[in-house]
């Protein structure tokens, strides 16, 4: 089968909507892509017209969005494009849309600290209030906190792992009310 893949930069223009479904999660949001160019005669960049999309995004990069993205964020999203076409009120419209394969913050725009997920922790990029979802343990068996012996949060001389600032953070998304 062949697929559109396309990568775009730009902004999330609207919260993202995350929903649980059967077959796992589903998120949603608006994105807007604006072209600048430099105006010679002008001397300066001018915006050019601004293009939305839908991205979808399914299972676990669904809820790892729903917890990571922002309105207004700078991101660049790589996926399938997919053109519909729907008649509403007697008028044709086309719709755009990405199926989202990945999804990231610009660093040319700013900076971000990566926390990796691990099965089993999905508190961790669960929007915040969610308590559902933020239920995972804090704490693993038997370890140390962020602050414990060590503190860096990788293999200690017995060979066990120690704890990371990750359980720390799931902690604070459960107490947000």
């Amino acid at each position: 089968m062949n697929e559109t893949l396309v990568t775009l930069v730009g902004n999330a223009a609207t919260g993202v909507e995350f929903r649980e479904t059967a077959t796992g999660g589903m998120a949603r949001f608006r994105f807007a892509v604006t072209p600048r160019r430099w105006d010679r005669e002008k001397q300066l960049w001018t915006d050019g017209h601004t293009s939305f999309f839908t991205v979808w995004a399914w299972r676990t990069l669904a809820l790892n969005l729903s917890g990571s993205v922002s309105v207004g964020e700078p991101l660049v999203v790589h996926g399938r494009l997919k053109v519909r076409e729907e008649e509403r009120e007697g008028q044709r419209r086309t719709f755009v849309d990405i199926e989202a394969v990945a999804v990231g913050h610009d660093l040319t725009r700013g900076t971000a600290a990566f926390r990796r997920v691990l099965r089993g922790e999905p508190g961790l990029t669960a929007p915040v209030g969610s308590v559902e979802r933020a239920g995972a343990s804090a704490e693993p068996e038997g370890g140390a906190g962020a602050d414990g012996p060590g503190g860096s949060g990788g293999p200690d001389r017995s060979g066990s792992r120690r704890s990371t600032g990750r359980q720390k953070a799931v902690q604070e998304l459960a107490s947000v009310p």
